[in-house]
């Protein structure tokens, strides 16, 4: 009976359409259906045919593994993570009913899932206004990052189109060899005379200046970085227009994270690139001596990795400063950093600030039991000369447990067996009891009096 049952996979399904950059009227037209057809496949109410599987597989040139119907198993999987929310601690929920739901429900699944995701984001949102004011929904940081987030922090056009731009810089002999060709000449002038810029572009002389206390990898950021703006112009501007944003301020912020990652393409092509990370086993500091970038250019560069066929370890990147503000964040593995508000100071993110220069690692524990593996190192900006002082940020990567065996940071040992550190997302969304690290308790627990007990944690409060 099971060889006969229908084939539902519209997760799957919307989820290949998007790392291939395509709508769904794109899509219906090389699978030879109507765009509404896979509206239907993509929201499980129509199954998906052998036929139009081999179509999908041949169209795409994908192995046939790949569309292999494992939905049900990931629903399971991501359904039993849900029902481990403290919401649900009262009511019995055998394994075999969650499979089942999975299985044979995967409308129901999909919904569900979706309905949990949006009370976590309200219970988010309620956590950060009563600890920090909150955000308005409208803020155009958070509206492009969730625009990255969606697309996984992946632009496969993007960076096909840099790779072939790459390869053209490197045959005229390098990017400053390749502007002047095209009537561009790039001058390194002293700070006082670009008056705190550290990259202008002069369009009346077709000068590109540059701050001259700008280290290797800084320079040649800021030129890959004005060939973006520049000759990547049009393939950036395509896919902003395929875009909606509320403000023009978010669509600039869009905009300036498409920039940078061209320009990171044209430093470190996507097939090289990510065949070097494959043999140095993800050490950031070979690659970027390899590659001639910085620490945190290379560690960014790891979160882009997602071209289908070629995907590598998903990251999570964040950039803080001394104070905890976060001033960059791209998703890629998964992992639930709060928006906003404190982060949770066991994360040695927030540590590594008293051993510059050091990469860090970690193994992560979540309250639901999700398992992450962490790098982190601080990374210098500005402070090329004498009287201006280097600032200091810590950058770190995570990614799920079951992938730290490829990094060579985890040194060949289990994740099953690592000892983790227990981690929240932030206080107000963490039910440990027992963390004294606890700034703020936990939303819905009621504190317990200390007239005459006084615990080791900053609070003590009864169960929900």
């Amino acid at each position: 009976m099971a060889e006969n049952r229908p084939l539902y996979m519209g997760p799957r399904l919307k989820r290949l359409r998007r790392e291939l950059g395509l709508t769904q009227a794109a899509m219906a037209e090389d699978l030879g259906i109507s765009p509404s057809y896979v509206a239907l496949l993509e929201r499980n109410q129509r199954p998906l045919t052998a036929d139009l599987l081999l179509r999908l597989a041949r169209g795409y040139k994908l192995d046939m593994a790949d569309l292999a119907p494992d939905d049900g198993e990931d629903y399971a999987r991501r359904i039993g993570d849900v029902l481990r929310d403290p919401i649900f601690a009262d009511i019995d929920l055998p394994a075999l009913e969650v499979a089942d739901l999975a299985t044979n429900f995967p409308g129901v699944s999909e919904a569900l899932l979706r309905l949990h995701g949006a009370y976590t984001r309200e219970q988010q949102a309620l956590a950060e206004q009563r600890v920090d004011g909150g955000e308005d929904v409208n803020d155009p940081v958070a509206e492009a990052r969730r625009f990255l987030a969606r697309q996984r922090n992946c632009f496969p056009a993007l960076d096909a189109r840099a790779e072939d731009l790459a390869a053209e810089i490197a045959e005229a002999g390098g990017a400053q060899e390749w502007l002047r060709k095209r009537g561009v000449r790039v001058r390194f002038l002293p700070p006082e005379v670009l008056v705190d810029t550290i990259r202008r572009y002069d369009r009346h002389n077709e000068q590109l200046l540059i701050d001259d206390t700008l280290d290797a990898a800084s320079r040649a950021y800021q030129l890959a970085i004005h060939i973006a703006y520049t000759a990547l112009r049009p393939d950036i501007a395509q896919i902003l227009r395929a875009a909606t944003f509320a403000s023009q301020t978010a669509a600039n912020l869009v905009r300036r994270a498409l920039a940078g990652y061209a320009a990171a393409a044209l430093l470190m092509p996507y097939d090289r690139f990510a065949r070097a990370v494959e043999s140095r086993r993800y050490d950031i500091e070979a690659l970027g001596r390899q590659f001639g970038t910085s620490f945190e250019q290379t560690a960014h560069r790891l979160t882009t990795l997602g071209r289908p066929g070629q995907e590598r370890v998903p990251f999570f990147f964040i950039r803080v400063d001394s104070a905890g503000n976060v001033s960059k964040r791209l998703d890629g593995a998964g992992f639930p950093f709060a928006a906003h508000g404190g982060g949770c100071p066991l994360w040695s993110v927030h540590d590594v600030f008293r051993t510059p220069g050091e990469v860090r690692t970690q193994w992560l524990e979540l309250p639901d039991g999700q398992r992450f593996f962490s790098i982190a190192r601080t990374v210098i900006a500005g402070g090329g000369s004498h009287g201006r002082p280097p600032l200091y940020r810590a950058i770190a990567l995570a990614c799920a447990a079951e992938h730290a065996g490829k990094l060579v940071y985890a040194g060949g040992i289990d994740p099953r067996q690592a000892q983790a550190t227990p981690i929240g997302v932030t206080c107000r969304l963490c039910h440990r009891a027992t963390c004294r690290a606890r700034a703020v308790p936990p939303i819905g627990r009621e504190i317990l009096p200390d007239d005459y007990r006084r615990a080791a944690e900053p609070f003590a409060f009864g169960e929900s």
